[in-house]
């Protein structure tokens, strides 16, 4: 099955058999008026250059997209954190095609606001290979122009749910990033970027290999 078929599958059934009427309209009403504003398409594209950051992993060591990038190319997924559960398959399907993202000589790692604490957590459940970088307030994913506030009335339906994001994220800002997959070559530059404002729709790994096949070939000429 497809990354976009399990994810297909887990919201038809959170919204016929777990979540009642008014938090699903909520949920679409959050995802209409975030695409509406246009922020998607405004996003860092294949083609610009890409912002360059040095975050701290769940163990507290400091990574540099730069170090990363003198090693081959950088695959970098945005996360939300432990408590989205699309997030997760996400991060799961990343892991199966890890092994072969690693075979064009790429490095991967993920970026979310959430504490170190959670993601030791989301690292754990979902037995990644590769790290989970700190992302305080947000600022790396506001530099690829992909952090948005979360609306008051979703803020209370995330309570709901027992997610608070000002004490998962460890800041009160309740800012997140739109999912976001973006494979950096060495010179910086994007080579390319994939941004959907509906959190529910993931583009399927497999689709960055191309790209990755053609930055190898590219070195080797």
């Amino acid at each position: 099955m497809s990354l976009q078929a399990k994810l297909d599958a887990f919201k038809a059934d959170f919204e016929t058999n777990k979540a009642p009427p008014h938090v699903v309209a909520a949920f679409h009403k959050g995802t209409t008026e975030l695409i509406a504003t246009g922020q998607a398409e405004r996003a860092l594209k294949a083609g610009d250059r890409a912002p360059t950051f040095t975050l701290v992993d769940s163990d507290g060591e400091s990574v540099s997209s730069a170090d990363l990038l003198s090693k081959g190319p950088l695959v970098v997924t945005f996360y939300r954190g432990v408590w989205c559960p699309y997030c997760n398959m996400d991060l799961q399907a990343i892991e199966a095609a890890a092994g072969e993202i690693r075979e064009q000589g790429a490095e991967l790692v993920a970026i979310s606001q959430q504490t170190a604490a959670y993601s030791r957590k989301s690292l754990r459940e979902n037995k990644l290979s590769f790290p989970i970088l700190s992302d305080p307030h947000g600022e790396t994913a506001a530099a690829f122009g992909i952090r948005y506030v979360l609306p008051e009335y979703l803020r209370e339906i995330y309570k709901m749910f027992k997610t608070d994001l000002s004490e998962i994220n460890g800041e009160p800002s309740w800012t997140l990033p739109m999912p976001g997959r973006y494979v950096i070559a060495q010179d910086g530059v994007i080579a390319y970027a994939e941004v959907n404002p509906d959190y529910t729709r993931r583009p399927d790994p497999s689709e960055l290999l191309p790209t990755l096949k053609q930055l190898t070939r590219a070195v080797a000429a």
